[in-house]
């Protein structure tokens, strides 16, 4: 548990809905399985597509999940009709990402108005438990979506 306070109390809903409309996210099939203020946990089923040689998740997949589990941290902490947009991330592959499954949890390490600075650990899991593959920071531009025009 963060002690975060959420500015908007229907955060996991604005979340989740940010997350099932971006083309990527669905490409990627993950889902969204946990949503906390200044948390979140995404679970990255194994596809073979999304691998390299040996079935190994590919790095690039083990990048992009952790940009989106921060992404999805970030946003729990931002107000209504604001949106965040990944400005860098760094990504330390630690161990083969192998497995049923990748779980990324992610985790605001300190808000802003502006910006906002996440991290997330990215695992390799399987019935044997968990491996920690990846670790990650995310830098997030937080952002006030247009209000919707009148219509012609």
């Amino acid at each position: 548990m963060t002690g975060w306070e959420p500015a908007n109390p229907d955060f996991a809903q604005a979340v989740g809905r940010v997350l099932e409309t971006m083309p990527a996210a669905r490409h990627l099939g993950f889902r969204v399985a946990r949503l906390a203020p200044g948390e979140a946990e995404l679970v990255q089923p194994y596809r073979a597509e999304l691998t390299q040689g040996g079935g190994y998740f590919q790095g690039g997949v083990l990048g992009s999940l952790a940009d989106f589990a921060g992404g999805a941290a970030a946003g729990t902490l931002l107000p209504d009709g604001w949106a965040n947009m990944t400005i860098d991330y760094t990504v330390k592959i630690l161990a083969p990402g192998k497995g049923d499954e990748i779980i990324a949890r992610g985790r605001v390490l300190k808000p802003g108005s502006v910006l906002t600075i996440a991290a997330a650990d990215v695992f390799s899991a399987d019935p044997a438990g968990e491996t920690l593959c990846a670790v990650a920071f995310v830098t997030l531009r937080n952002v006030r979506l247009p209000k919707p025009g009148p219509t012609a």
